[in-house]
């Protein structure tokens, strides 16, 4: 059975409309479920009994399925999600002070193929539906003490958000309803590999979203080396992407940049970046690499950071530099998804018969 999530507000009320029932209990459906953690439709003591058994007949509340979840002594929770056709994906529950920030994927996999990233390493499957994307959202606040609430959103997880952009803001939209998760735009970033024409359509939205753009590298020759995909772009093309969501939303634009050692944390990159984003209202999110199994780069030393943040911050430019937050655990965006994957078994296709490549929804 499909979850009732997938519908979305809008697609709840057509079906209760469509099957005689007042569209108004589509907002009660949702609050029960964003806000006060039903799992059951048998407990949504406020709708009509018949409704509740009808509802429970062909939909279910979730569908995605929590099959490995750690824990940190930071408070970082990070789940791995079967979702209904088998996929799995990431998510991520961040604590520190009064945030509770939820990191959700918008993709099975990544096709992006940034060298350092566990996500795309064996490609992108394809999208998550809206529904798939709020159940994200849903069972990382669900590790949450009751009466606690998500109070940031950041969209960095597996996959390339922009490349899902509909069913994103889709879900986005439901999350910051009244009747949902209550979290506004301004609490939201999206994180990009940096996709030209859509930063510039997700500027057009009129939204208020924070907007990150994973540079990693001053120079196009370095850029491509640890993105493949730049050389579809360019960087130029992506600052110009940026200088226009600026100017029509207003919100400074985030330049996240992952620290390789001996890759693009020397001086001469610093220089260059420095170069590049001077006189933007620009922040550069320094995020010293979390090492990965099977790859080959490695953390800054100690020094290199502190060179890299001075050079930067001697040109003006505002840098902070990203907290380590799980280090027990596989924190890595994509990591522990792995590990899951390749305990599947093997499944053979029959001999007489072929089976259509799988289609991906970019």
């Amino acid at each position: 059975m499909p979850a009732v999530l997938d519908l979305g507000l809008d697609g709840l009320r057509r079906w209760l409309t469509e099957n005689n029932w007042p569209a108004m209990h589509a907002g009660q459906v949702l609050r029960w479920i964003l806000q006060k953690r039903a799992a059951d439709f048998a407990v949504m003591t406020d709708l009509p009994k018949a409704l509740r058994e009808q509802l429970a007949r062909v939909y279910r509340v979730i569908g995605s399925e929590i099959v490995e979840h750690q824990q940190a002594r930071d408070g970082t929770h990070k789940l791995v999600l079967r979702l209904s056709d088998g996929e799995h994906v990431e998510c991520v529950l961040l604590q520190e002070a009064n945030r509770r920030t939820a990191c959700i994927s918008t993709q099975v996999g990544c096709g992006m193929g940034c060298v350092f990233c566990a996500s795309g390493l064996n490609g992108v499957v394809r999208n998550l539906t809206a529904g798939e994307i709020l159940e994200e959202l849903v069972l990382l606040r669900n590790q949450l003490p009751s009466g606690e609430r998500l109070t940031h959103i950041v969209v960095m997880g597996m996959g390339e958000p922009l490349a899902n952009l509909d069913d994103l803001v889709a879900a986005l939209d439901v999350a910051g309803d009244k009747d949902g998760l209550g979290i506004g735009t301004r609490h939201v970033t999206i994180s990009t590999v940096g996709l030209p024409a859509k930063i510039r359509r997700l500027a057009d939205l009129g939204k208020q979203y924070h907007l990150a753009i994973s540079l990693h590298a001053p120079t196009d020759p370095l850029r491509t080396r640890i993105v493949p995909t730049n050389d579809k772009t360019g960087i130029p093309a992506i600052l110009e992407a940026a200088d226009y969501f600026f100017q029509k939303t207003g919100r400074q634009v985030t330049f996240e940049y992952v620290l390789l050692a001996g890759i693009n944390d020397r001086p001469r990159d610093a220089r260059e970046l420095a170069r590049l984003l001077r006189g933007r209202c620009a922040l550069v999110n320094l995020i010293p690499f979390n090492e990965v199994e099977g790859l080959p780069y490695r953390r800054p030393s100690d020094a290199a950071l502190r060179a890299f943040v001075d050079c930067l911050r001697g040109a003006g430019l505002i840098v902070k530099v990203r907290k380590r937050k799980g280090s027990e655990i596989d924190a890595a965006c994509g990591q522990l998804r792995r590990r899951v994957e390749e305990r599947r078994p093997a499944v053979s296709a029959p001999a007489e018969t072929s089976s259509p490549a799988h289609g991906l929804t970019r």
